[in-house]
């Protein structure tokens, strides 16, 4: 039977796209350290759309915007069981 071997490679990229002063935000931003908190690893990115004029118009009306390896997956109130399913899904191959 192989074992499990840690891959650093494998772990998965979040990103979690916030502006000040976002309630659901802060809740997304908990979730993340909940699930992480549980064994799930991960590397997270926070990104404060404010500092930036192209990702503040495309995002300000829809944050909390999580990213995961580079693919939008939730936007606005997110549900932890599907978080944690996207976080433990096998990749796909581009």
């Amino acid at each position: 039977m192989p074992r499990w071997r840690y891959n650093a490679r494998a772990m998965r990229r979040v990103t979690l796209y916030t502006k000040p002063d976002c309630p659901l935000c802060g809740k997304a931003k908990g979730l993340l350290g909940a699930l992480r908190a549980e064994g799930i690893a991960f590397e997270l990115e926070e990104v404060d759309v404010t500092r930036d004029p192209e990702l503040y118009e495309r995002y300000r009306f829809e944050v909390p915007v999580i990213a995961v390896d580079g693919v939008e997956r939730f936007k606005g109130r997110v549900a932890r069981e599907a978080l944690r399913a996207a976080l433990l899904s096998p990749r796909t191959r581009a």
